[in-house]
């Protein structure tokens, strides 16, 4: 039986989950783990093609498969997507797991990822999407979180020496 995650980050598409995950890993000396990675990589496609094949509901219960293996063979920094926090059997094994919610407002998230159709929850009006989104998960990353760390107008660096301050963990651990 493992210990579970280091530090699991949840959050908003675009947030630098992946990208914060990754300097936090190396900060730590310890591996990283996206649960979109794996599941890209056990269907051999992309997310959002397995969004427009095969539905929304096909991809959530594959999310919810792979954060329930990250999150009982991961020991390192382990990122979720956007919308894990959705399934209330995933916030249930997120609870009591040092969990930071890296949190932006619309602005940034225009800044970052331009709101692009790519992301297959915001093709049609991708601010409103995005908005309406964030109304809809924004309570459930804060029930998961043990701290919120905003990411507004902030380097991946200094998003990761934020959440290894709030998280209250040393950078030898």
């Amino acid at each position: 039986m493992t210990a579970g995650p280091l530090v699991v980050l949840v959050g908003p598409m675009g947030s630098g989950k992946s990208t914060v995950g990754a300097l936090l890993a190396e900060r730590l000396g310890a591996p990283y783990r996206d649960t979109d990675a794996d599941i890209v990589a056990a269907e051999g496609r992309e997310i959002s093609d397995i969004f427009v094949e095969d539905g929304e509901e096909h991809f959530r219960a594959l999310e919810r498969d792979a954060v329930a293996r990250a999150v009982a063979e991961h020991e390192g920094v382990l990122a979720l997507g956007g919308g894990a926090v959705l399934d209330a059997g995933t916030r249930a094994l997120l609870a009591g797991l040092p969990v930071a919610y890296l949190s932006m407002n619309v602005e940034e998230a225009v800044r970052r990822v331009g709101l692009n159709t790519a992301r297959p929850l915001l093709a049609v009006n991708p601010r409103r999407q995005w908005r309406e989104l964030m109304e809809a998960r924004r309570h459930l990353y804060t029930e998961v979180a043990r701290v919120v760390v905003a990411t507004d107008d902030r380097t991946p660096e200094e998003v990761a020496a934020a959440v290894l301050s709030a998280l209250e963990i040393e950078k030898d651990a």
